[in-house]
């Protein structure tokens, strides 16, 4: 009976070993895991969302897609800046810009079907803000050369952002191979600059003096 109850002990014991044995062995491996998920991401490192592009061909469209948004809220936007502007080459240069841009939307339809793609908008941060930038400046300012000034202010931050947008998107559409799309993004860049620089003898040649003189 002794020997009998030795190794039911026996027994029971070693169980208990083991299964302490296995519950450290599982507590070093969690640990182990948790040490690598933070290897693997470093405090700062952005996480990136479940939908987040893989290739430069997601990132091409997505960013398609937001062009797409902002230049179709700039064809509401346009013509509320040329209502509050006094100066008749401002609101020239305005309304010149606006039918550009209604062209441009269309352009930027061909470049979605170039590259075998619905045309889609995803609403871009970065121009609702610019555009918001340009509400609050005319809100601060009285209608006039002073107010003209700010128009051209705002409206040269949303060129140089479209100028740097297109830019990216033609060395984007040129590395994968999508020449037909890189003609139609050029042109549009081409558009873009030379209504930046429309804008900036606007301001030289009128309307910064006018505004020099109002205060």
């Amino acid at each position: 009976m002794k020997d009998s109850n030795t190794k039911t002990a026996t027994k029971k014991t070693t169980g208990t070993t083991a299964a302490k044995s296995s519950k450290t062995t599982t507590s070093k491996t969690t640990t182990s895991k948790t040490a690598t998920s933070k290897t693997d991401a470093p405090k700062g490192i952005v996480k990136a969302k479940s939908s987040a592009a893989e290739g430069l061909r997601e990132l091409f469209v997505d960013s398609l897609k937001d062009i797409y948004w902002a230049e179709k809220a700039l064809t509401k936007a346009l013509p509320k800046m040329a209502k509050n502007a006094t100066s008749q080459n401002l609101i020239d240069a305005i309304n010149d810009h606006l039918t550009v841009t209604e062209g441009q939307v269309t352009r930027l339809e061909q470049v979605f079907a170039s590259v075998g793609e619905k045309a889609s908008a995803k609403k871009c941060d970065a121009m609702d803000g610019l555009i918001k930038e340009g509400e609050g400046i005319m809100e601060e300012t009285e209608l006039g050369a002073v107010r003209d000034a700010g128009i051209i202010a705002a409206s040269q931050k949303i060129e140089h952002y479209e100028i740097a947008t297109y830019g990216t998107l033609a060395a984007f559409a040129k590395t994968l191979g999508e020449d037909e799309a890189v003609e139609l993004l050029v042109q549009t860049l081409n558009e873009e600059k030379e209504a930046d620089i429309t804008l900036t003898e606007a301001a030289y040649n009128t309307i910064n003096f006018d505004a020099t003189e109002e205060e």
